[in-house]
């Protein structure tokens, strides 16, 4: 105990907000091939794809922008409201996703579903608004290490979603609507902890920044906006693939894609606690550019997989490219910008989501085009029935829908190496200063 809060628990309260946020994603994830195919498919088959992809999009909405609303008023609103209002939101999305077939009409059933997705996305832009801050001020100098183990959950929680998929679908026959159910139950039990708990104020406050100098300081240092444009191609080359997922993999690997969700995300959750180590061995920067390489190559290999085998090794490459860019692009954030407090670690998150919110709909359009093409136009596509036939047109559009997504960390390759031979280069000349003063 220290400060007047407890430490140990405060972090798990954290980790399980953080692991109620990757649940939901995940099981919103296992479950859109089954409302596509429920509520879309016989409403609008021709761009069912585009649309469950909006509404799985949506979610990054919400997620963006409670998380730039929360973040530079979280000592004001205070972390523990701000993690009681996410808990609240992991209760009244899902039930909004779950009345929505009930709804009157197409228009009024999308839009209801739509605002689940929106509801469900501001309780994890309140989590990551809140839990970031509030771990990295209760481990000023174990940053890297610390957000990288608070987000390891982050996969655990997507692992425990996939297999709760898996087993409702296959084994128990359940409707997507009992895996939807599954999501407030652990909302409910963080908002309760939390609600036991006193919660410290952030970095910034603490160093007795004014909320003024905080909101400034983005505005003050120009080499910021250099992280929250390197986090929008980041999270396009983690975040959206694995949406994706389920609806593209399935048609083209001979197991649900599910699966190799699941097993991406199990090396994540085992590999982010080996990152306070290597970011010591290779700073941030240096660790960011050597994982791009496996990330280019595992996307690519995914868009040509074409049997369970070839998906795991690719999965494999991909998993160990992506698994430390989220949590150390916010830590390097609050490391060169501790004034900036929580608003400048909101802006990089914030980024991230943005890049979902608008990447993800367009592998939909992506795939929605290439499938009409393959089929020969959009009543050729109508016609065909289920079979072998419909299937080679399907695994031809996931193709050519992750084949676009492998360019972003090829791209990210060049970013990341510009930025850490600069830091060096700037280390070099100052290390340099200091041995010329003090020589003479």
């Amino acid at each position: 105990m220290a400060e007047g809060y407890n430490r140990r628990s405060i972090f798990w309260i954290c980790v399980l907000a953080l692991f109620t946020a990757a649940l939901s994603f995940s099981i919103r994830t296992g479950a859109s091939g089954a409302i596509k195919a429920a509520v879309l498919d016989p409403a609008v088959p021709a761009h069912s794809g585009e649309w469950i992809a909006a509404a799985l999009g949506n979610s990054f909405l919400g997620f963006a922008l409670s998380l730039l609303v929360i973040s530079p008023l979280l000592d004001l609103i205070g972390a523990k409201r701000a993690i009681l209002f996410a808990s609240a939101c992991f209760i009244v999305g899902p039930a909004l996703i779950l009345l929505s077939p009930s709804m009157t009409g197409i228009g009024q059933v999308y839009g209801l579903l739509t605002a689940g997705m929106v509801v469900s996305g501001f309780g994890w832009g309140a989590s990551e608004a809140s839990i970031n801050p509030v771990v990295a001020t209760l481990f000023p100098d174990e940053k890297t290490g610390k957000l990288n183990a608070l987000h390891a959950w982050w996969p655990a929680g997507i692992v425990t979603g996939g297999l709760a998929s898996l087993l409702f679908f296959q084994q128990l026959g359940l409707s997507w609507q009992a895996l939807i159910g599954l999501i407030p139950i652990s909302g409910a039990v963080f908002g309760l902890w939390a609600l036991t708990q006193r919660f410290p104020k952030t970095e910034s406050t603490v160093q007795g920044v004014p909320f003024i100098a905080m909101l400034a300081e983005p505005f003050k240092r120009p080499t910021f906006w250099i992280f929250p444009a390197i986090m929008f191609l980041t999270a396009s080359a983690e975040l959206a693939p694995g949406s994706w997922v389920d609806i593209a993999l399935t048609q083209t690997v001979g197991m649900p894609g599910i699966l190799v969700l699941i097993y991406v995300s199990a090396i994540m959750f085992v590999m982010r606690h080996f990152a306070g180590a290597l970011e010591k061995r290779f700073s941030d920067m240096g660790l960011l550019c050597m994982c791009t390489i496996p990330a280019a190559i595992g996307l690519y290999l995914l868009s040509v997989a074409n049997s369970p085998l070839t998906a795991i090794v690719a999965a494999t490459l991909w998993a160990f490219g992506v698994c430390f860019m989220w949590p150390t692009m916010i830590a390097a954030s609050a490391r060169r910008f501790p004034r900036g407090g929580p608003w400048s670690i909101g802006i990089v998150g914030f980024a991230g989501a943005m890049a979902i919110y608008f990447v993800l709909p367009e592998i939909g359009k992506i795939y929605d085009k290439a499938k009409l093409d393959k089929a020969g136009g959009e009543s050729a596509f109508a016609a065909l029935q289920p079979g072998p036939e419909l299937s080679h047109v399907l695994a031809y559009a996931a193709q050519q829908s992750f084949q676009v997504i492998a360019l972003v960390p090829t791209v990210l390759f060049f970013i990341f190496g510009a930025v850490w031979l600069a830091e060096r280069g700037g280390r070099a000349k100052r290390g340099g200063a200091v041995a010329a003063e003090q020589s003479a």
